[in-house]
């Protein structure tokens, strides 16, 4: 399948400029003027642009291949799918849970919230905004999400949503037939390995059980879309988190079986 990618150089509605520097000739760039204000509806304009990016890929047969620097972007991915007719799987990539909302966040940071935000719990007003349907609870693979706030904790505990602590696990776990969105923050790798993140968390998967987990689901074929939320570019000063990032990136969406 053929990989169409669209960046957006931001951090929920701040400019990354070296985030931008990834981009290939043949890439789109996602950076809407944003109007003053609000902080979610400045968000809302970079989702839109990625719902519409998504769901043309989706229609000419192309695989949207998503680049930013929030975890939010993906409400923007999943209503693109949406708008297409697809109702996929989610695997969710990621050292931390996402799965806060006002009621359980000791930070406020809304990066904190945008999986809650996609099965419908807690804040709605970007999946609102993009026209997000809320995602089956049991339709969301939570891996490993070893870095969870109490409330959020709980509030996981008591939904559908599959949390899978250890990522090897993937690699027999049996996939349903559908097909399979997978969002992937950087963090989730070991810190040893991709260490220039925003929120680091101790421990996480190795990137060879990363790579042997991605070429697993490459080669299922059932990879429809793929997001990643990166590592922070300013911290990378050896180019470290980027390089183990984009490999790993680049195994799930340009591996093919031999």
């Amino acid at each position: 399948m053929r990989n169409r990618f669209i960046l957006s150089p931001s951090f929920t509605d701040e400019t990354i400029p070296k985030l931008k520097l990834l981009a290939k000739s043949n890439w789109f760039i996602n950076k809407p003027l944003l109007p003053n204000g609000d902080k979610q509806l400045r968000m809302s304009k970079i989702h839109k642009k990625i719902a519409d990016f998504v769901s043309e890929a989706i229609y000419k047969g192309e695989r949207p291949v998503s680049i930013a620097g929030d975890c939010c972007t993906a409400i923007g991915v999943l209503s693109g799918l949406q708008r297409a007719g697809i109702n996929p799987i989610l695997i969710w990539f990621d050292a931390h849970g996402d799965f806060d909302t006002w009621e359980t966040t000791p930070s406020g940071f809304i990066g904190g919230m945008p999986l809650a935000m996609i099965v419908g719990k807690g804040e709605q007003t970007m999946p609102i905004a993009v026209g997000l349907k809320p995602l089956r609870e049991d339709h969301v693979i939570l891996t490993d999400a070893r870095d969870l706030d109490s409330g959020e904790r709980e509030l996981l505990a008591k939904s559908e949503v599959i949390h899978i602590t250890k990522t090897e696990v993937l690699l027999d776990y049996l996939f349903p037939d559908n097909p399979i969105y997978v969002h992937f923050d950087t963090d989730v790798v070991s810190l040893k390995e991709s260490p220039a993140q925003n929120y680091p968390a101790q421990g996480g998967p190795s990137s060879v059980i990363m790579h042997s987990v991605f070429r697993r689901l490459a080669q299922s074929g059932q990879v429809i879309a793929v997001s990643l939320s990166s590592w922070n570019p300013e911290l990378d000063n050896d180019g470290k988190s980027e390089k183990v990032s984009m490999s790993l990136l680049h195994t799930l969406v340009d591996y093919t079986k031999n």
